[in-house]
């Protein structure tokens, strides 16, 4: 079931802007799946609704057609938003793309307690499958590190050397 997580969390981790070519190179090369979206487009109203009724406070949505399905980017507060909906109007998955402001405090408390001495730089959130996970990414002197934080769990995914 985590390993359903991915293609999200991947996208989000791309989209953060995490992967500076700053850094240190490594002796391998990770590739991702690439994620094709065709052009804006035009959505049934199983979709609009679905999407109108559980985001209410959304702000100038776009909507693209990515294989059967319907990704849409809009805007809550301070947050950029993806949401990806099936036809019939299904959310399959809900990320939010945010900062240290946008953390729940006992989340941030525990990324600060474990790394005293990182600023958060990023903070994406991911609701898929009655999950509910935060990506963090996190810059230090000499690195940088991206956890995870899941039911109270807090797990290292990445870290990177600073290049210099």
């Amino acid at each position: 079931m985590k390993k359903s997580l991915f293609a999200p969390i991947s996208l989000a981790l791309v989209l953060t802007g995490f992967f500076h070519t700053t850094f240190a190179q490594e002796d391998t090369m990770k590739m991702m799946e690439p994620i094709v979206i065709y052009a804006k487009s035009n959505v049934n109203k199983a979709v609009t609704d679905a999407f109108e009724k559980r985001f209410k406070d959304a702000m100038d949505p776009q909507w693209y057609r990515m294989n059967k399905n319907y990704l849409v980017t809009f805007i809550t507060g301070d947050m950029k938003n993806n949401a990806l909906f099936k036809k019939n109007g299904r959310m399959v998955y809900h990320i939010r793309f945010g900062k240290e402001n946008n953390l729940p405090e006992e989340i941030k408390t525990q990324v600060m307690s474990a790394y005293p001495d990182y600023n958060i730089t990023r903070a994406v959130n991911v609701k898929m499958d009655n999950r509910d996970l935060w990506v963090v990414n996190l810059e230090g002197l000499k690195k940088w590190i991206i956890v995870r934080v899941e039911e109270g769990q807090l797990d290292e995914v990445e870290n990177y050397n600073k290049a210099g």
